[in-house]
């Protein structure tokens, strides 16, 4: 669960040539490489999988990957296998991009990065932008009857995105990943995963080292899920996090004469920032007609947190009062786009990992005041609240549902979180460690933004010794935290992860 701007333009019209998937006997085990077609430098293939794990012999579909080899090969140890979270980055993009690893790894391991399915290259889940553009606003649901044409409106789209996804959409649970991710690792010939996973990736490196212990050798979680909750808790823990967020920019802006609203009273900007929201009044500065509802004024907010990138929020809060000048977006509006383009919507991964029922709109107002009660200048959280409303209506049973974590025979794995962490808050990786038990190790990064691989050399050092060498750090580890304005540049690339989409989660796979 990264700071990446949430263009839909960049995830642009996929082809419904690329829908299909294929009968096949079989799956394969092994990876034919080739240089990839917008990289040479770097390798890409593909691996048959089933499209339900449980018919092992029925239809099939491409599983997308890519890899860098270890520049070292006399040092080499082996693959490191990477998801950069989501649901719906691209571990593909992430490989060809880079991910900002030291030499220490980029020399010993290759690494390999796969788009799970219903992502990106592996038979992305396509649906219609349309549609998605017609989703409700969270916080615009206002009575029953605003309600029940969320619902509705939520079985059209899911409709739509399974008509034009095919068998698949109903198989792109956490679950059916972590068996694909098994079948890479015997592909690549490992004996043992070694995996690093951020956000929803770590979510996978979780349930991988639940179902698979003895297969495991070394696993990297960064930025933890607690998969363990309901609406309620899920609900209240993202809030809560996302204001501690906020409250931190503002700490910042008081103590930095830098910031664009130093010595004023930022809690005060900002309320009358939504206060024009929520009347319709309120434009994107240099975008005349591009009105900012409250939730998209929120998304501005979260997505800079990220980061964390305190002085453009700053920046463009300042802009949003005046009216005047221009300022940068953080997450940048839609572009209008064709009336029947398709994109790749990862909301259904997470509709299959999590049910958070909502009965009727009493309950749903009740859950945003809760939400506001502990989250007085956020609302809500932009990431979660979005999507629990996108996901409201899917079927019940789903294929993965959440419940503690039970892990036993694995190898020390390793969690890293900070502690103020917009999107995966750090009292989520505390619950993981507990429910993992003695086989978990915490690492706790004292600062801000989502990941902490990269933020200085504490962290970075101590992830690198562990899926290098095993070496765990000593309980209790805590890493001082970096200012933000003095981030490692390891952190300067953006990478695929959750931003508040339409109407669940959309990304930025550039």
């Amino acid at each position: 669960m990264r700071r990446t701007a949430l263009i839909l333009s960049l995830l642009g019209s996929l082809s419904l040539s690329l829908l299909p998937a294929v009968p096949a006997a079989a799956t394969t085990t092994t990876i034919a490489w080739a240089p990839c077609p917008e990289d040479a430098t770097a390798e890409c293939g593909t691996l048959t999988v089933p499209v339900d794990w449980d018919e092992p012999d029925g239809e099939t579909f491409e599983l997308a990957v890519a890899r860098r080899k270890a520049t070292d090969p006399e040092a080499r140890v082996g693959s490191l296998v990477i998801n950069p979270g989501g649901p719906g980055g691209s571990g593909v993009s992430a490989v060809l991009g880079g991910m900002g690893f030291t030499p220490e790894l980029t020399s010993r391991f290759d690494i390999v990065g796969f788009d799970p399915r219903g992502v990106a290259r592996s038979h992305p889940i396509l649906c219609s932008l349309e549609l998605a553009r017609q989703a409700p606003d969270t916080l615009s649901i206002d009575s029953q009857a605003d309600f029940d044409a969320l619902l509705a409106h939520n079985e059209r789209y899911r409709q739509d995105c399974r008509e034009r996804t095919g068998a698949l959409y109903d198989h792109v649970d956490t679950g059916s990943v972590v068996r694909d991710l098994d079948a890479l690792r015997a592909a690549l010939g490992d004996d043992k995963l070694t995996y690093y996973g951020i956000s929803y990736g770590a979510l996978i490196g979780q349930l991988y080292a639940e179902r698979y212990p003895g297969r495991v050798r070394a696993l990297m979680l960064d930025s933890n899920m607690d998969h363990s909750l309901g609406t309620k808790a899920f609900l209240d823990t993202e809030a809560w996090t996302a204001q501690d967020s906020f409250d931190e920019f503002v700490s910042w802006c008081e103590a930095t004469a830098s910031c664009a609203l130093h010595g004023r009273d930022v809690r005060a900007v900002w309320k009358e920032l939504l206060a024009r929201a929520d009347r319709g009044e309120l434009e994107f500065p240099g975008e005349p007609g591009l009105t900012l509802t409250k939730m998209t004024l929120v998304s501005q907010a979260f997505g800079a947190f990220y980061g964390p990138a305190y002085q453009q929020l700053a920046e463009l809060l300042a802009a949003l009062e005046s009216g005047e000048g221009t300022a940068r977006a953080i997450v940048t509006p839609p572009a209008a786009g064709r009336q029947e383009q398709v994109i790749n919507d990862s909301t259904r991964i997470f509709c299959q990992d999590w049910l958070l029922p909502v009965r009727d709109h009493r309950e749903w107002a009740r859950l945003l005041e809760r939400s506001a009660r502990i989250a007085p200048d956020m609302l809500v959280s932009a990431a979660a609240h979005p999507i629990t409303a996108a996901c409201l209506g899917t079927p019940a049973p789903i294929p993965n549902p959440q419940h503690r974590l039970r892990v036993s025979g694995t190898p020390t794995l390793l969690l890293g979180n900070a502690l103020h962490d917009p999107a995966t808050g750090y009292p989520w990786a505390v619950n993981a460690a507990r429910q993992i038990g003695h086989e978990a190790r915490l690492l706790t990064y004292e600062g801000w933004g989502h990941g902490i691989y990269g933020r200085g050399p504490c962290p970075t050092e101590a992830i690198d010794a562990y899926l290098t060498s095993l070496t765990v750090p000593a309980k209790g580890a805590r890493c001082e935290a970096v200012p933000p304005a003095e981030v490692s540049p390891l952190r300067a690339r953006p990478l695929p992860g959750p931003m508040p989409g339409l109407p669940g989660w959309t990304y930025n796979l550039s």
